[in-house]
């Protein structure tokens, strides 16, 4: 078994993996738990039904899932791989990755509610990934349903289905009662015999990465979707940089088995290191030829220049604070989270707290719980908090935290943590003294300087400046200094005020010496 190019005569038919897509509560989960129930030519109708919708607190899903269905076609048996992307916003980067490894998707829209942002979202990711696509108009059962003008309302948005102007299929149906599902399937069956999909069983496996945690019993976990080849117990898997032995080998339902192939969705346990969401994965024979891939990886890549670890250090040194930052509110983040695709998800949604009052970093950012070093490195840096979505917090962490008094948050709600952080922010807005600026002045020319105190010249550009009061020094848009106006000056005559456009002498007092060009910002408290 090797690698090789694909000879496509005589290979088999792969498959499809079908993606499903669409706007937040539009019914994309209760779509695939009827098709996963009335499957019953599969083994998930013959095991503990294993349901998505709900699953997930809040009742939205917040993991890629993935399952294999059988649906009848033709008059043979079918199989059909399904991706669950989340529909809300904070998701996108998964949703995308979703489109990356399926071969079709299905874009739900429900027929009560119309095109809404969501779905716009995933056509556009659909349109970039070059994805065919059906669109399932859902809710029919509903007593609001109106497909026609849910039809209208896609021209609009540049989906044009057959019937109204283009040649993306569709189908009406009730994911609830399940009508107008085995059509839906049937269409989704055809355009995959359009792609001529296939693939070979003789090859080692390869695939992407849709899932990773961190499992505090076994260690860290992948999901793997093969997209050809087939994967054994005993062989190897190279995801990036982190190697895995297949030892445990599950599928799709957590059953274990001794190989799978091609369109399967599988875990493995047993990573050296957490593989990245969306990484391709390789099989390999036995550790030595895994190693000797990984060590041709290491080869390739960048050396990293002194420069470049210098910015690195400077853009990740979690107690440095920009100098054009000291007047923002500043939350730095540790974020831990169940799996790496919840991390990133997480952070895109704090991050959207960033306004020209706020600045928000990421410190640190891991999977599994708060443990004791996370709850250290916050008590180290200043004006941190702790986020911890669907993880617990160690005994030891805990402590650290009540001690020094860390805000800490978890839950397993997204929504919960973005308006804790919210109530967070604003607390520290209240906290700090709010300074009225006056006005402010462009430096012309300076002039002698002893010890702190130094003589400028400038003009008024703005507002205007009071003898007695302080002020802040700007260079290129950057704060660098405060000082404070002693004496002012127009001509030989002393003033206790300055107007705009009029030009001006003062003595200040400042550590920072002012330069030409140089700004400086009025305030008052």
């Amino acid at each position: 078994m090797k690698n090789k190019p694909l000879k496509t005569e005589n290979l088999p038919n792969r498959p499809p993996i079908v993606v499903v897509m669409g706007h937040i509560d539009h019914g994309k989960s209760t779509l695939l738990d009827y098709i996963r129930k009335a499957d019953f030519t599969s083994k998930a109708a013959k095991s503990e039904p294993h349901p998505i919708a709900g699953r997930e607190a809040g009742g939205i899903t917040q993991h890629i899932g993935a399952y294999e269905a059988e649906t009848e076609h033709e008059g043979k048996k079918r199989k059909i791989t399904f991706l669950d992307t989340p529909g809300h916003e904070a998701f996108s980067k998964m949703r995308t990755r979703g489109a990356n490894v399926a071969d079709i998707a299905v874009l739900v829209v429900a027929a009560d509610d119309g095109v809404q942002p969501q779905t716009i979202e995933a056509h556009n990711t659909l349109k970039e990934a070059g994805l065919p696509f059906i669109v399932a108009i859902n809710k029919m059962d509903k007593p609001g349903a109106d497909p026609e003008k849910i039809k209208t309302q896609l021209a609009e948005s540049g989906i044009y289905i057959e019937g109204y102007g283009g040649t993306v299929p569709f189908a009406k149906i009730s994911a609830k009662t399940g009508e107008g599902v085995p059509e839906l399937l049937d269409v989704a069956l055809i355009l995959a015999d359009m792609e001529n999909l296939q693939a070979d069983t003789k090859l080692y496996a390869t695939g992407i990465v849709i899932e990773s945690n961190m499992d505090p019993k076994r260690g860290i976990s992948s999901t793997l979707l093969i997209k050809n080849g087939t994967l054994k117990k005993g062989m190897f898997v190279l995801a990036g940089k982190a190697m895995s032995p297949v030892r445990i080998l599950e599928n799709f339902l957590g059953q274990p088995i001794e190989e799978a192939s091609f369109s399967s969705p599988v875990r493995i346990t047993g990573f050296s290191e957490l593989p990245a969401i969306g990484d391709e994965f390789k099989a390999y024979a036995d550790k030595n030829e895994a190693e000797k891939a990984l060590d041709q990886a290491k080869e390739t890549t960048p050396i990293q220049t002194k420069d470049s670890k210098q910015n690195i250090d400077e853009e990740t040194n979690p107690l440095r604070q920009s100098s054009s930052e000291v007047s923002k509110i500043t939350v730095k983040m540790i974020i831990k989270t169940d799996t790496a695709g919840s991390l990133e998800a997480l952070e895109k949604e704090l991050m959207k707290l960033k306004d020209e009052e706020t600045a928000i970093e990421l410190l640190k950012g891991g999977v599994g719980n708060i443990n004791e070093d996370d709850a250290r490195f916050s008590s180290a840096a200043k004006n941190t908090v702790i986020l911890g979505f669907n993880v617990g917090t160690d005994i030891a962490a805990k402590e650290i935290v009540d001690r020094h008094a860390v805000p800490a948050f978890t839950s397993d709600i997204i929504y919960k943590i973005s308006d804790w952080l919210k109530k967070e922010i604003a607390k520290r807005k209240a906290e700090i003294p709010r300074e009225e600026i006056i006005g402010a002045a462009k430096i012309l020319k300076t002039f002698s300087r002893q010890k702190n105190k130094q003589v400028i010249g400038g003009k008024v550009v703005s507002g205007k400046l009071i003898e007695g009061k302080s002020f802040k020094i700007k260079r290129k848009d950057v704060e660098i200094g405060e000082g404070k106006i002693i004496n002012l000056q127009q001509g030989k005559k002393e003033v206790k005020e300055v107007s705009p456009d009029e030009e001006f002498g003062a003595m200040t007092e400042n550590k920072i010496e002012i330069a030409r060009d140089d700004e400086i910002i009025i305030i008052g408290k």
